[in-house]
């Protein structure tokens, strides 16, 4: 009988680097393709998002931050309202509002302490804009009326009147403590002053009764006596007062 037996395998292992995992091979190889962040950045892309614009980081600290971030942002606010206001619909109408003073002057004919006076017959492009009646039936009280218009050249005019005492009626009415001369206005003498901080004309008389009438404005004087030659005595007995109708711009 033989004693020979298989002679023994002798295997070379190359030594392991410290660290290395035992299951490190298998891991990696274990690992399917078409995963981990390239490809899921990857995948992404390919599913339709917008790619990202890469920017530096000083050129981002810049635009979000300091002077340069803080002027972009007011630039792009300005150009947003300028858009804005280009595209709002805006209109020339008129503001104001048109009034009918009718219903006082009648009030006034019939039931006020002296001889009313109201403009009768203006012509076109007169715009009444406001009216107050004040003081009537007020016992021991001047009854005052105010009218405001809007004159053709786009000024403002005013019929002011009233039984208070023309020594404080007057000045207060015409802004102003003298008179800067006269003028005749169909063939009545106005007394003229002017206020020149408030850049306002006045025309001013006191009827023999006591009553202060006063026209002042903004409109020149030419336009003022247009309104002064208006003003007629109002009958008692039959007022018949027509408002300027309002004159249409475009």
């Amino acid at each position: 009988m033989s004693d020979e037996s298989p002679a023994p395998t002798t295997t070379s292992e190359q030594p392991r680097p410290s660290g290395a995992h035992p299951e490190g091979d298998a891991a990696v190889s274990a690992r399917p393709e078409g995963t981990g962040p390239d490809a899921a950045a990857a995948g992404a892309q390919g599913a339709g998002q917008p790619a990202s614009v890469q920017v530096s980081p000083g050129l981002y600290k810049r635009l979000t931050t300091g002077l340069a971030g803080f002027a972009s942002a007011i630039v792009a606010c300005l150009l947003l309202v300028g858009v804005i206001y280009l595209i709002t619909p805006r209109s020339n109408k008129e503001l104001l509002p048109t009034v009918d003073y009718g219903s006082q002057a009648w009030a006034l004919a019939h039931n006020g302490p002296y001889q009313a006076w109201g403009p009768q017959g203006l012509p076109a492009g007169w715009r009444a804009t406001s009216a107050r009646l004040t003081g009537l039936g007020e016992k021991g009280q001047p009854v005052q009326w105010h009218l405001g218009f809007l004159t053709p050249s786009g000024q403002y005019a005013a019929l002011e009147e009233s039984n208070e005492k023309a020594k404080d009626y007057v000045p207060r009415m015409t802004n102003s403590k003298a008179a800067t001369g006269t003028r005749a206005v169909s063939g009545i003498t106005w007394d003229t002053y002017f206020r020149r901080d408030k850049k306002a004309n006045s025309l001013a008389r006191t009827l023999p009764d006591g009553v202060s009438i006063v026209v002042v404005g903004t409109a020149s004087y030419d336009e003022l006596a247009v309104l002064a030659a208006a003003l007629k005595p109002l009958d008692k007995n039959g007022t018949s007062v027509v408002t300027p109708a309002p004159t249409q711009r475009s």
